[in-house]
This record gives structure tokens, C-alpha cells and sequence, in this order.
């Protein structure tokens, strides 16, 4: 079975909803909303339709197709620079020192203070694979996929470069932390809130969030236990990040508390590392294992195929140039797939 990433199209509209449906809640990139996600979709229209080759605000949505049967199984987003219609809040983890002469002791407060110090960057999300694909490879392909669109579309792009993960989120679809921190000043539940997020953007947050800094050990245990931690889904996808050279920077994201990952774009794994050249020929006599990606914006693909070199460009196998629906003299990037 063969698969590639292409940029979404109107007719994608049904099965993103449908897996929007199965994300169980805290994934404010896919919401479970079908009027949001057509306004998602016009927006990663408009930003595959703009030909500018300059940094701007926008989002563009891929899917992973089988290419077999056409069907939709997974997604992913690529923000160009996040905090340019909302302000784009996270909460900063820091300690303040503070020494009394006369009882001779130092104390030491974490804290967490409400910063925009992120706004500019460019944004990795809204990964979701479907629950009966969850093997060979698939959510690599989508997370890498983006970092090689990135890598064909670099002037598009910020210097640095984040990416959220779904906090703790629990059985009952709620958050320790929201329930333990923001959901005592807005009244209204984690899920409530995720989806006035995920629909209305994040006005409501720079009218509401207290603007001092909150003191951790005023949290409930349970909120205190979850600061910084993935949810459990997602702690594979934070192996994947930071192999790809993202760090936890002490930003957590301000609903779930869940951790925000930064990198220099440039230094991205699979960015520094990939490099462009032209298919000499396409046959079936092995190679190294790749991901392999053509084409611009609106005709963007990426696939997993073989590739080794051949004259003065590359081989690849059939089957990634069937996925990739590319000929001889094709002009392509690619990455190692270790």
C-alpha cells in the first residue's frame, strides 16, 4: 500500500471532519467543527494560491492520501507566522529568588508568567493520523513532510520555529491544569473553552487571563503534576520532535499546559539536511530508504521511496514516483528516512 502528502483540497472537507471527530477533545488545530475547518480550508487555499515568495500570514493544510484508493487518513498544518490576527499566548515557566536576612533563608518561587514571547514564529501542528494507520511509518511521513515543504518554500518562513503538544487531558475529556488555573477566572469547563478557541481565536484570552504572574505552588497538586507533560498520545510525537533538534524552552500552552517546542528553522533535522536534485532514472534496483518530495505549493507531494545516486542526479524506485506522479528529469529534495 502506497502513500503520499498533498496539499488539502475542497473535497477533503468531509474526512478532516471526520477525523477531527476521533482527536477526543484538546486539539485546537482540528476542531471537530465543520465551519471552522472550511474556514481553515479557504485560508490554506488562499495561501497555496499566493505566489509571493515572502514571509506573510499563512496556514497551509496537507493531507496523507492512500494512493491507491484515494481515501484521506491523516493531517498536518504549517503556520507561517503565528500571532498576526490573535495575540499568541503562552505561559512562561520561571523562578523568582528572594532572600530574608533575617531568617537567614533563600526562597525560591516557580511561577508562570503570560508572555507573547513567541509571536512571529512559524508553527509545526495539527498532526493527526488516523487510528487504524498507526503503522509503517505514516506519522513520519506527515510530521516530516513539513519540514521538507518548509525546506522548498524557505523564504516563506520564520528563523524559529515552535510546535504544541496536547497537554494532559482526562478521561472525562477535561484539564487538570485548566480546571486548576484559567478555568477559575473564565467559568467555563476546558472543553467549552478549547472550542471558542479552536472557533474564535484567542481575543477572548487577552481580555479575561490575569496578566500577573501565577504562583505554582498555589496550583492543586493535580494541576501542579501536569505542567509541561504531553499527553500520553503524544509523547511519540515529542521523541520526533526533538530528534529533529526542538527543545522545551520552558513555554507551556496556556489551556492545557501542555509543552511548546522551539527550534532555529534552519537547524531542523530534516531541513539542514535535505538536498535537491533531479531524477536520472526511475526503476526498481534498490537503494537507500528516503523521503522524497516535488513540486510547489498547490502540487507539493512527498512520499517515502528509494533513491541512489545515478549519473549526475538520483534513481528512485516506481512505486514513489507513481506517488509522486513524476517522470525523468523531475527536480526533487530529499532526506534520509533514519
Amino acid at each position: 500500500m502506497s502513500f503520499r502528502i498533498r496539499a488539502a483540497r475542497d473535497e477533503d472537507l468531509q474526512p478532516l471532519y471526520e477525523m477531527a471527530k476521533l482527536t477526543g477533545g484538546g486539539f485546537t488545530n482540528l476542531p471537530a467543527d465543520r465551519s471552522a475547518l472550511m474556514i481553515k480550508m479557504a485560508r490554506s487555499h488562499d495561501a497555496f494560491a499566493r505566489t509571493d515568495d515572502t514571509l506573510a500570514d499563512d496556514l497551509f493544510v496537507l493531507v496523507l492520501e492512500n494512493v491507491e484508493t484515494g481515501e484521506v487518513r491523516g493531517t498536518c498544518q504549517i503556520f507561517t507566522q503565528v500571532g498576526q490576527r490573535y495575540p499568541f499566548y503562552s505561559y512562561r515557566l520561571g523562578t523568582l529568588t528572594q532572600h530574608s536576612a533575617e531568617l537567614g533563608r533563600t526562597f525560591r518561587a516557580d511561577q508562570l508568567s503570560l508572555t507573547t514571547d513567541l509571536e512571529g514564529c512559524s508553527e509545526v501542528g495539527g498532526l493527526f493520523l488516523h487510528p487504524g494507520e498507526r503503522a509503517g511509518g505514516l506519522g513520519m511521513l506527515l510530521a516530516r513532510s513539513r519540514y521538507l515543504f518548509i525546506a522548498r518554500h524557505r523564504a516563506r518562513f520564520a528563523d524559529r520555529i515552535l510546535a504544541e503538544l496536547r497537554g494532559i487531558i482526562d478521561e472525562a475529556g477535561g484539564s487538570p491544569f485548566w480546571d486548576g488555573l484559567a478555568g477559575r477566572f473564565f467559568g467555563m469547563n476546558f472543553q467549552d473553552a478549547d472550542q471558542f478557541n479552536a472557533v474564535r481565536g484567542h481575543q477572548f484570552i487577552a481580555d479575561l487571563f490575569p496578566k500577573h504572574p501565577i504562583y505554582i505552588a498555589m496550583l492543586s497538586e493535580h494541576a501542579r503534576a501536569t505542567i509541561g507533560l504531553p499527553h500520553p498520545s503524544g509523547r511519540a510525537a515529542m521523541r520526533m520532535l526533538e530528534n529533529e533538534g526542538f527543545a522545551f524552552e520552558n513555554y507551556i500552552d496556556i489551556f492545557d499546559g501542555g509543552p511548546t517546542m522551539t527550534a532555529k528553522t534552519d537547524q531542523v533535522r530534516t531541513i539542514r539536511e535535505a538536498q535537491s536534485t533531479t531524477v536520472a532514472a526511475i526503476d526498481n534496483d534498490g537503494g537507500e530508504a528516503a523521503l522524497i518530495a516535488t513540486g510547489r505549493l498547490a502540487d507539493f507531494r512527498c512520499a517515502y521511496g528509494r533513491l541512489r545516486p545515478c549519473g549526475e542526479g538520483v534513481a528512485i524506485d516506481r512505486t514513489c514516483a507513481t506517488a509522486l506522479a513524476i517522470a525523468e528529469d523531475a527536480e526533487i529534495s530529499h532526506v534520509g528516512r533514519a
